[in-house]
């Protein structure tokens, strides 16, 4: 790399500068306030750890999104975390031991090898909360009620929520009992939505193709709240064979979707019924907030009870998280760093810095290193001036 190129930065990989920082960190402390009135406590992981740890129970889109390096120590290898909840989820069930409800909440920088989509980069700011230990889903709506705190506190003015459940497709590939190669070219074709992949995916399933055909169907039924009736009435086709774990995940979702409508009556719901981020760990519910003119989520989340059992105790848990940065890019500007200052004389006269002293309790107060330049404010509003042997606070 040529010496003028020095300062470049990796694609994908930005840094926060001011006033954009300040933002940032305004909007982070104002969030860790929410969380911790609601009974949150935060928790710091390690930026690296071990690769066993890091990706246990979160399947390949993860591997495939962590930085891996060898420890110089040990010999092994190591992983630059892609995402904290793996890591929440360890400090729970390995370090805390809780045999009642944990409440853990997070905020710091994650890698990834790749962005994940066009509008974000490499680096996300990861906030988030998990909740361990209920499985009732009383839980998952204590998460999503926190999810829409942190857009309110984003200045987020128009949210849109998408529900989804894991249990409705992992229930009806059970009952089929599909090759694994299948289900895979299956999976891969819901994520992308691609209808006509599914059409031939029925066509050549043979004995098992009315349950494939029930999940094309369904792939078609994503919408408003009235996806849940056209969705039991297209699961009619398959009568008394109609696995017992797909109603219950439907019953789940017309349960939240009412409790979610009565806590927040102008947010919109949604469902999602190819929406499978995550399938290897998810158990359960799974829900995304989304707001007019951004096209992907601003936070996501869901439950996903199994992930610690590898790490010792299998417990309840769900949560979400969001990219801080992009909350500040899209937010409504009340976390903005204007908001002006004193500009106070240079000088080491005692009753000069006794009055800065005083005056930076309460405000923004910048000393000028020297008088040469009588014209700079340093974004400040007012000057503190010396008139008649008292300092005075004037407007500039």
């Amino acid at each position: 790399m040529s010496v003028s190129n020095r300062w470049l930065l990796p694609d994908g990989v930005d840094e926060l500068l001011p006033p954009e920082a300040w933002s940032v960190e305004l909007m982070r402390r104002s969030m860790l306030d929410i969380y911790d009135r609601y009974g949150y406590q935060l928790v710091t992981p390690p930026l690296i750890e071990y690769l066993e740890s890091l990706l246990t129970g979160t399947g390949n889109n993860l591997d495939l999104q962590t930085f891996k390096l060898t420890d110089q120590l040990t010999g092994r290898m190591m992983g630059v975390r892609a995402d904290i909840t793996p890591q929440v989820a360890r400090i729970d069930s390995h370090l805390l031991k809780s045999q009642g409800v944990s409440r853990l909440c997070y905020v710091d920088t994650v890698l990834h090898t790749r962005p994940e989509h066009m509008l974000t980069n490499r680096s996300p700011l990861q906030i988030g909360c998990e909740l361990f230990g209920e499985a009732d889903s009383s839980a998952d709506l204590e998460v999503i009620s926190l999810m829409m705190e942190t857009m309110r506190v984003a200045g987020i003015r128009s949210v849109h929520i998408d529900l989804a459940h894991v249990g409705i497709y992992r229930g009806l590939v059970e009952a089929a009992a599909l090759p694994a190669a299948v289900e895979e070219r299956l999976l891969d074709a819901l994520s992308r939505k691609s209808i006509p992949e599914l059409d031939a995916l029925v066509d050549a399933s043979g004995a098992v193709a009315p349950v494939v055909a029930i999940i094309r169907d369904i792939a078609n039924l994503s919408g408003g709240t009235d996806a849940l009736d056209k969705i039991r009435q297209s699961l009619s086709a398959l009568g008394d064979k109609t696995p017992s774990a797909v109603m219950l995940a439907i019953d789940e979702l017309q349960l939240m979707s009412g409790n979610i409508q009565k806590r927040f009556p102008d947010v919109e719901i949604g469902f999602d019924f190819c929406e499978l981020r995550g399938y290897n760990y998810h158990t359960g519910i799974m829900f995304a907030a989304y707001t007019p003119g951004y096209g992907y989520a601003l936070a996501k989340g869901g439950r996903y009870d199994d992930i610690g059992k590898d790490f010792g105790k299998s417990r309840p848990a769900t949560g979400f998280s969001a990219d801080l940065k992009t909350l500040v890019r899209l937010s409504s500007g009340q976390h903005s760093t204007d908001r002006g200052g004193i500009v106070a004389p240079a000088g080491d006269d005692s009753a000069l810095l006794e009055e800065i002293k005083k005056l930076r309790e309460t405000d923004r107060v910048i000393q000028r290193l020297n008088n040469q330049d009588q014209t700079a404010r340093f974004g400040c509003d007012r000057q503190l001036v010396l008139r008649e042997g008292q300092w005075l606070v004037e407007a500039f």
